[in-house]
């Protein structure tokens, strides 16, 4: 318990350490604003609050070593069933946890690492030009899209993330695009049913929250592998 506690302070302070960008208020049918938790942006989409992102400061949580007992990311990597030749997108990249996992799997493909800090990028760039791997991509991407080709990939994922989007509206329609007609997105978010997950609220998405907003993107829930410690494993294809 001592070090799931630990684990809880140190992320609830990396979120203070992300300035952000000023919120844009222009009027949008997707979104409203008001106040809400201290962990949010004060910005609402299909009734849930657009928390905080973690900041480039988080590297070291990212990269901690009892991640694989609190996430089972081993499991996870088996849910996704990679193939030598998968195209695949890590959204929300951070410091390259996934990135360089599935680069080993997809030897014959291509992992892109998709984030919008300039630091994030740095380390991925730097560890990749260290370790020599040729099949990971680095993309800077936007507020409202990924910046990938439309048509390009077999399989996205988004690990704690998708909660931060602060246009999510418009980055599953981007999303959507950069899919290939059978492909997966892999949706990783902490349990928001489960009040015994030790995180804060913003940063769990429920089931049923899931699939509502990923129904307004054209997306349906293909199935929810349970066998993540915290989190939900759901996997999103196109309608």
């Amino acid at each position: 318990m001592k070090k799931v506690a630990q684990t809880i302070f140190l992320f609830s302070t990396l979120l203070l350490w992300f300035p952000g960008i000023g919120q844009d208020k222009t009027p949008n049918a997707n979104y409203t604003y008001k106040k809400g938790d201290s962990s949010g942006i004060g910005k609402w989409y299909m009734d849930r609050e657009i928390a905080h992102v973690m900041g480039y400061q988080g590297m070291q949580w990212l990269d901690r070593p009892e991640r694989e007992e609190e996430e089972n990311t081993t499991a996870l990597l088996m849910n996704m069933e990679i193939e030598p030749k998968d195209y695949i997108a890590d959204i929300g990249a951070g410091s390259g946890y996934h990135v360089f996992k599935m680069a080993k799997l997809a030897r014959n493909g291509l992992i892109y690492a998709v984030d919008i800090q300039d630091e994030m990028l740095e380390e991925i760039n730097s560890r990749k030009e260290r370790d020599h791997i040729k099949n990971v991509r680095v993309i800077k991407g936007g507020e409202k899209s990924i910046n990938i080709a439309e048509n390009s990939l077999d399989k996205i994922l988004m690990v704690d993330v998708y909660h931060e989007f602060k246009y999510p509206a418009e980055m599953l329609a981007s999303i959507k695009k950069a899919l290939k007609a059978h492909g997966k997105l892999f949706l990783i978010e902490y349990r928001g049913e489960d009040k015994s997950v030790p995180i804060k609220k913003l940063h769990k998405m429920t089931e049923a929250q899931a699939i509502k907003e990923m129904k307004a993107a054209g997306m349906k829930l293909l199935r929810n592998i349970d066998n993540l410690p915290w989190q939900h494993c759901m996997v999103f294809v196109r309608n």
